[in-house]
């Protein structure tokens, strides 16, 4: 039985009132109960162990009164079931399955090898004391000076001057980035359109707007060194910010990847107070260079 083949059969056993507003609480409140009472059956299956011989068909009883509820509720919106469930498994397959195209994907494939992100470079983060006591960084693309001195632009010390990290993983891991793109002086002025639109002002500040959320996020959660997933509110609002742009179709879980990354640099970065990042964007990955490696041997 597929599930609007199920909701069908549903409608005919509903024995809810009429009146408006009980179609939509009786349904909500009796999916609560279900799974309530789902719950005290784990509970004597906890207690009881093994001895507890019906848990398996009383779980059953209650996951199906449970959908019963919620095709129900379906129903009652004017949804579809099969509609709901096929949305659910595009949503979670986005935010938990790399794509098979993820890496080979590039969104400047089509355009001259000088309109294009490199798809290999070092990064190079200096940091440099200033004569109030703070401090300043200066970006290198292959020990090539790429953009401006930046600082916290902060009253405290954060690290933000380092979050070009950030551009760098959405480059290495997305293949995009508009502010790298601008810096490095890879802009697709060969399609005027795609120059205005996808690299312009509009879209780096998009860019940078997402470097910042994801900044906060990050430095709030000890640049993620305990974890390795993003919330996916956070997610959701990347998407809804960046929709229309060609990165809009990177998924959730891609964007998730980027962050991570992101976030593994950033540590690398701020705890050795500068150093080298290799991006590598067919393989979507942006690595710590470990230069004292390099010395000692």
């Amino acid at each position: 039985m597929d599930f609007d083949e199920y909701q069908s059969t549903a409608r005919l056993t509903k024995r809810i009132p009429a009146h408006e507003d009980d179609e939509t609480v009786v349904p909500l409140l009796g999916m609560a109960g279900e799974v309530g009472s789902l719950l005290v059956e784990y509970k004597k299956l906890l207690r009881d162990g093994p001895s507890h011989r019906l848990f398996t068909e009383h779980i059953a009883e209650e996951l199906g009164d449970i959908l019963w509820y919620v095709a129900t509720l379906a129903t009652r919106f004017d949804l579809s079931l099969g509609d709901v469930a096929t949305a659910n498994i595009a949503k979670t397959s986005a935010r938990w399955i790399r794509p098979a195209d993820a890496v080979r994907s590039l969104f400047d494939e089509e355009y001259p090898a000088t309109e294009q992100l490199p798809r290999h470079f070092e990064a190079r983060i200096d940091e440099i004391p200033t004569e109030d006591g703070r401090f300043k960084i200066v970006l290198y693309a292959d020990d090539r000076r790429i953009g401006s001195e930046l600082t916290d632009n902060a009253w405290t010390d954060d690290g933000y001057r380092f979050h070009d990290v950030f551009h760098l993983a959405n480059a290495a891991v997305l293949g995009w980035s508009p502010v790298l793109r601008a810096l490095l002086r890879r802009k697709r002025k060969s399609a005027p359109l795609v120059d205005e639109v996808e690299d312009g002002a509009r879209a780096i500040v998009l860019d940078e707007a997402v470097a910042a959320i994801v900044f906060t996020y990050a430095r709030d959660r000890n640049f993620l060194a305990d974890t390795e997933t993003v919330d996916f509110s956070l997610l959701r609002t990347i998407k809804s910010l960046i929709a229309g742009q060609e990165c809009g179709v990177r998924s959730e879980h891609q964007w998730e990847q980027a962050i991570l990354t992101a976030a593994r640099a950033f540590r690398f970065i701020r705890d050795n107070r500068g150093g080298r990042l290799r991006a590598n964007l067919l393989e979507g990955t942006l690595d710590p260079i470990d230069t004292r490696s390099r010395r000692s041997g």
